[in-house]
């Protein structure tokens, strides 16, 4: 598969994203990332039954990083619905992000960030009697308002609709 492919994919994925935006009634949300780099991922989960099983029915992301990372998890939600969750926690990022082809090495990271961000969804499902240590923020912004940081190295600014 040559590079030029490969970005062909990247590119159909920010083109369309799928299933990009937060899920009111999700059953469990999982949030990776660092203020202090800028690049944040959450993602929500939404579980039916099916045969017995418990299976991630629909899955959604919000990002704060760059299009790589929008890319992967746009593709890797798409790839969750119908997985039991013992199959969605055996997925890696590699997997996660395979049908955009191979990341060149500055991007792995980004297919990190979706599993990260799917594991700590799951994590939250199987946990999901012991309430949170901290209430958790409505969106991506709250959240990143509410982390510890340190003076001089992040500055949100809200862009007019």
């Amino acid at each position: 598969m040559t590079q030029e492919t490969e970005n062909d994919k990247i590119q159909e994925a920010l083109s369309n994203p799928r299933n990009m935006g937060e899920m009111a009634d999700a059953d469990s949300v999982g949030t990776v990332g660092s203020p202090d780099c800028g690049d944040m991922l959450r993602m929500w989960l939404k579980f039916s039954e099916k045969d017995g099983q418990r299976v991630i029915d629909k899955a959604s992301f919000q990002s704060f990083g760059c299009q790589t990372a929008i890319a992967v998890a746009s593709v890797a939600t798409e790839m969750l619905k119908g997985k039991s969750v013992e199959e969605a926690r055996d997925l890696d990022s590699t997997e996660l992000s395979a049908p955009l082809g191979p990341l060149p090495p500055m991007k792995i990271h980004c297919g990190q960030m979706v599993e990260g961000a799917l594991r700590a969804a799951l994590d939250e499902e199987s946990a999901e009697e012991t309430p949170p240590a901290e209430p958790q923020g409505d969106t991506l912004l709250t959240s990143m308002n509410q982390a510890p940081i340190q003076k001089g190295t992040l500055k949100v600014v809200k862009l007019d609709d």
